[in-house]
């Protein structure tokens, strides 16, 4: 293998941050969301890697209920992938990173070079970052398990660290030991001591190495990632890892099962722009800022005699007189005001909200849901009633099904829809309607070139999402 030879990168996206809560929930979680520009950060990683001549198309690892996501927003960056691995449970990072290093092995070759990258941190990448890239990929082919090192610029508590050892040459450094988050005063010490580095989460592995120490420090983890990869199986556009298999792989970090225990482990010390945006605070120290320090996002703001804030609003606009180092972040049905400072009291908040029946619905999904098709957003519901607002994309349809206990009224607001009742087929256009009997077997398409959108008025003695009997789906879910 040639230092010519692309690296493939393999991305993990399958969290679900609690931190960004309530704009980032179980389903739709902060690396689909639009945080520090008009692309989400999962797209801005796709794009990272998106130069033939450095990379193969990316392999990306994700929990089976984000499929969707990652293969719409990949076709919206315009980035190809290689392949869309879907863990069945969630098993961290070691289990993640051991089932995508067998695949690349598979696909590439044992010698094959991966890139291993978050999905949801934020990264400039300017000359420090390519010139870390190629110098980790250097240290990689020969056999190291290398990780990037984030030169720190403050004292943060949010963030492991890493200790470097010695200089081994062509920017490689030893690693002495893996720092758990620490406290103010011990971070304080490390950043006064130097040589202490903010643990990225991102590595540069040869897949023999890689494989290789998984093998002698978490055999468990190996023996499960190669059960899941035998029982794989294709779905559509994704490669199903197998449950049993993957699920008897223990639910630990690559940083815990391997890092810190391998001698092969080194360090490339960077300092381009990095956070993994794990609190409000710090997605408002990446953010353009005003000449009082204030970041608004969508311009949903209005602000007097406040003093670095953070707003950040889905629809409704904001009003705020005299605060500072205040938080606010308004969803469509959920509203958070805390101190940006204190932004990491965030995760316990939403440990109490998922614990409470009433608030549990909350941090897991928004009032206006996605799916492959398009989606839908909760307008009004009551006894025996619910409206909603469906758009679908052009060229897709939802699937035939039925529904056991409701009925449903259709609306045209724009575009044009394709209607199947009991296999009679109607078109609609705006300002028209259709009723669909309770039991009746139907299907919703778009045929335009536009988004259709309608307005859908359930009524009925159960309106729940799981009153769907799917007969025929494009997407699988049949």
């Amino acid at each position: 293998m040639t230092e010519a030879t692309p690296i493939v990168p393999v991305i993990l996206a399958g969290g679900q941050g609690t931190r960004l809560w309530p704009m980032s929930r179980a389903a739709r979680p902060k690396q689909f969301l639009p945080l520090t520009g008009p692309t989400s950060l999962y797209q801005q990683t796709l794009q990272r890697v998106a130069d033939p001549a450095r990379y193969h198309p990316a392999v990306v690892v994700t929990n089976a209920e984000y499929r969707f996501l990652v293969a719409e927003q990949a076709q919206e960056a315009g980035v190809a992938t290689a392949a869309v691995l879907l863990e069945p449970v969630a098993r961290n990072t070691a289990a993640a990173i051991a089932a995508a290093a067998l695949y690349v092995r598979d696909t590439f070759g044992d010698e094959a070079v991966i890139h291993v990258l978050a999905s949801d941190h934020a990264v400039e990448a300017d000359d420090n970052y390519w010139w870390s890239v190629d110098t980790a990929a250097a240290a990689a082919r020969a056999g190291r398990l290398v990780t990037f090192g984030i030169t720190p610029t403050a004292a943060e508590t949010g963030y492991g660290y890493i200790e470097a050892g010695a200089d081994i040459g062509d920017g490689v450094r030893e690693v002495v030991r893996f720092v758990e988050k620490p406290d103010l005063a011990t971070a304080e010490k490390m950043l006064a001591a130097g040589g202490y580095y903010w643990n990225s989460g991102t590595f540069m592995l040869n897949v023999r190495s890689f494989l290789a120490e998984v093998q002698t420090l978490a055999p468990q983890t190996l023996a499960a990632a190669i059960a899941a990869m035998a029982a794989s199986r294709i779905d559509l556009d994704f490669i199903r890892l197998g449950a049993e298999g993957f699920a008897a792989a223990p639910n630990i970090s690559v940083d815990y099962a391997i890092f810190e225990k391998s001698r092969q482990v080194a360090l490339v010390p960077v300092t381009f722009p990095w956070s993994d945006l794990g609190a409000w605070d710090a997605v408002w120290k990446v953010s353009d800022k005003d000449a009082s320090g204030n970041v608004v996002t969508n311009g949903n703001a209005t602000l007097s005699n406040t003093r670095n804030s953070l707003v950040v609003s889905d629809k409704a606009h904001i009003a705020v007189e005299g605060l500072d180092d205040i938080a606010i972040i308004a969803s469509e049905d959920a509203v958070y005001v805390g101190r940006l400072s204190e932004a990491q009291r965030v995760g316990p908040m939403v440990k109490a909200l998922r614990a409470d029946p009433a608030t549990q619905g909350l941090t897991e999904i928004h009032r206006t849901a996605y799916r492959p098709w398009g989606g839908y957003s909760s307008v009004l519901s009551g006894d025996r009633f619910q409206v909603k607002r469906l758009f679908v994309k052009p060229g897709k349809k939802l699937s035939l099904q039925k529904h056991h206990h409701r009925a449903e009224h259709w609306v045209v607001v724009t575009g044009t829809a394709e209607v199947t009742i009991d296999g009679k087929v109607t078109m609609l256009t705006e300002n028209e309607s259709i009723y669909l009997p309770l039991g009746s077997v139907h299907r919703l398409a778009n045929p335009g070139k536009i988004l259709l959108e309608l307005i859908e008025v359930q009524t009925g003695s159960y309106l729940g999402e799981d009153d769907i009997i799917r007969i025929e789906d494009e997407f699988g879910r049949a």
